[in-house]
């Protein structure tokens, strides 16, 4: 977990590899043995033997009714083993297990809040009793409602660096429990801060990052007064580590400019196979991810709906591409800027000099104007992939303005334009369009002026083919008529 230096929950056993996955495991009646000295005070009168080893799996935070097993691991020579809840005032027993090793195992079936606590092990024989191990606490979660999980400043972490995670609720909890996800389930607990918002928070150091390992995490809630019982866990945070492999492209099915009500979908395709894409907000803490469409011609794509548009969907985005289920992440897309429009309720103006209808050579300003406060204009061509043109504004003549000049036309300029206003404070969100204009461009260039003469040409000769027809036929009704 690299440098997050955070009281741990969990104190991991030796290695696990050895430990038989169908072994058999029961609960002991809590009788206490014979020839066994208790101290209910302390749970065991404790000798001079080393220490026990404890670790629960699938790890010390569980889901209220999920099965937890709590192992303990000794030396040899010892004949029990006890396990002790504090606050608890009997021990569970058990002997030495029959199986290779010299470790034991006590099994919760059906976690609820008062299995939540402290538990400790230790291990008997002729020459006395051991110390008491390390503290495991085994927190049960599912009471409340889940808290947030984000990451300062982003989600996205170069290789090596340090990023901070922020887990915070409004229900005024005392205690937060950062798990990571994985094969060892390692948490990490911190007290809340309270903020003068009202909302409690923590924040959780981490790093370095790196993209060997998946760096996947949930958070928890838990009050003071009950610090092992916690609240439904947030959804999983996924920090992505990008590398330097081929950027995948970054496309909108509806344009970079939509409309409120709208339904947007952005596309992620790489021509490098990938099996999965992330989406990234900037600015944002979702970092959607999902599974590739099937691959037609060797390109890789997947979709992201994102719902009906509001004004939260405007900003800046990029798409990344994962391989073959590793770790890995390529390199970032180009950005592509999402704007929406009609959060502003007047539109402006758009005129164009010296007309609508221009020859190809010629110089042509667009002129897109507005009587509102307005220091942004964007002008945009219908069915064009590149984003707008954008423009700071002008006050001229009591008029917001900002002319986008076009110098020399060419056939390409020619369709339809609208433009836009907007604040440089809020740039994603646009006034309503302009009304369209249309631009009609005359291409005379040398090319051009052959094909029209080419066809002036050939409607002379069918002129000339036409006449000698309609001569022909009457000299021959003039012949038959005499």
């Amino acid at each position: 977990m690299g440098n997050l230096r955070l009281r741990q929950l969990q104190w991991t056993g030796p290695d696990r590899k050895g430990i038989s996955s169908d072994i058999r495991v029961q609960i002991s009646d809590g009788k206490s043995l014979p020839g066994l000295s208790l101290d209910q005070r302390t749970g065991v009168q404790a000798g001079t033997l080393p220490k026990h080893i404890i670790w629960a799996e699938p790890g010390p935070v569980i889901p209220y009714g999920n099965l937890v097993t709590i192992w303990c691991q000794g030396t040899q020579g010892f004949k029990v083993y006890s396990l002790y809840k504090d606050k608890s005032p009997a021990p569970w027993y058990k002997p030495k297990p029959l199986e290779p090793g010299e470790k034991a195992n006590f099994s919760i079936t059906h976690m609820t809040e008062h299995d939540a606590g402290i538990y400790h092990c230790y291990y008997h024989s002729t020459a006395g009793v051991s110390e008491r191990s390390d503290p495991l606490e085994l927190v049960v979660t599912g009471a409340y409602s889940k808290p947030s999980l984000s990451a300062l400043p982003i989600p996205v972490v170069t290789s090596g660096g340090n990023v901070t995670l922020q887990c915070g609720s409004w229900e005024g909890f005392g205690r937060f429990i950062l798990t990571k996800e994985g094969d060892h389930r390692l948490s990490w607990a911190l007290d809340s801060q309270p903020q003068a918002s009202g909302q409690s928070q923590a924040l959780f150091p981490v790093g370095p990052v790196t993209a060997i390992h998946r760096w996947t995490f949930r958070c928890y809630g838990c009050y003071r007064d009950r610090p092992q019982v916690c609240s439904h866990p947030t959804d999983i945070l996924e920090l992505l580590v990008p590398g330097e492999s081929g950027k995948p492209t970054l496309l909108s099915q509806q344009g970079p400019i939509v409309a409120s009500g709208q339904n947007l979908t952005l596309q992620c395709r790489s021509d490098v196979g990938c099996d999965r894409f992330a989406l990234h907000k900037e600015g944002g803490q979702d970092l959607p991810q999902s599974l590739v469409l099937q691959p037609q011609a060797g390109l890789s794509q997947a979709h992201f709906p994102l719902g009906t548009v509001s004004s939260s969907h405007g900003g800046r985005y990029r798409c990344y591409g994962r391989y073959n289920l590793s770790s890995e992440w390529s390199a970032p897309s180009d950005p592509l800027d999402i704007m929406v429009a009609g959060h502003l309720p007047d539109k402006p103006s758009l005129s164009v000099k010296p007309g609508p209808r221009v020859a190809s050579g010629e110089n042509v300003t667009l002129l897109c104007q507005s009587q509102s406060p307005r220091d942004t204009f964007l002008l945009s061509k219908e069915g064009a992939a590149d984003p707008p043109l954008r423009l700071r504004s002008e006050h001229r003549a009591q008029q917001y303005q900002a002319e986008f000049s076009m110098s020399p036309v060419t056939s390409a300029h020619g369709g339809t334009y609208r433009c836009y206003s907007s604040h440089s404070s809020s740039p994603f969100l646009l006034s309503l369009p302009s009304e369209p204009l249309e631009l009609l461009v005359a291409d005379y260039t040398v090319g051009n002026l052959i094909r029209m003469g080419m066809a002036g040409l050939v409607l002379v000769v069918l002129g000339v083919l036409l006449f000698e027809a309609q001569h022909n036929q009457r000299r021959t009704h003039d012949e038959d008529r005499g």
